[in-house]
């Protein structure tokens, strides 16, 4: 063989290997991508899941309370808004809105609950108050675990190399499930 074709063998060999390095790569770091954003997914339908949970108690919880408390119709109104506006969210930051409308409603409902002794003495109001806040402590853990599947994902497709992929593909950042400022506040609960 003439060294001229030795060479442009050995060059051919290099820009095929390259080649199926690069291909290899795209489509490693494609799978990643979609394995993170399946993982978001799959995080999602948990705080979904113990959103629906919450939503289901919430009833049992209202009529308990409604027995006891039947003049707080504002407060009762203000869970029911905020009830609806859950179950008919259809994104994260709809559904973020509405959560914490709820958590504004039922934070407002605990402070109704302390001005009736009796109904704070009642076994199925207690075992209701113990499902929702066992639901509330299993929906913190779930908002958690999607944040930070949230988190990974974003910053994946934003590094260098992977946000070529990831702009090939059409990726956009997720957005994070975040509580509404009015929540932060902890509600006033007076023992007089």
């Amino acid at each position: 063989m003439k060294k001229g074709t030795i060479i442009g063998l050995i060059v051919l060999a290099v820009i095929i290997l390259i080649l199926v390095i690069s291909v290899s790569w795209f489509v490693s770091t494609r799978n990643s991508l979609v394995r993170m954003e399946q993982e978001i997914e799959g995080q999602w339908a948990q705080v979904e899941n113990q959103l629906q949970r919450r939503y289901d108690l919430i009833p049992n919880l209202v009529n308990t309370v409604k027995g006891y408390a039947s003049h707080e119709e504002e407060v009762f109104t203000a869970i029911a808004d905020a009830r609806s506006k859950l179950g008919g969210s259809n994104s994260v930051s709809e559904t973020a809105a509405a959560s914490s409308e709820l958590d504004s409603a039922l934070s407002r409902l605990l402070v109704v609950v302390e001005a009736y002794p009796d109904l704070k003495a009642d076994t199925g109001f207690l075992n209701l108050q113990d499902e929702l806040a066992g639901t509330e402590n299993r929906l913190a853990v779930a908002r958690k675990n999607y944040n930070d599947s949230v988190k990974i994902f974003n910053t994946e497709i934003r590094m260098f190399p992977a946000n070529i992929v990831a702009g090939t593909l059409g990726l956009e950042k997720q957005d994070y499930f975040e509580i509404a400022d009015e929540v932060r506040d902890a509600p006033v609960v007076n023992f007089e």
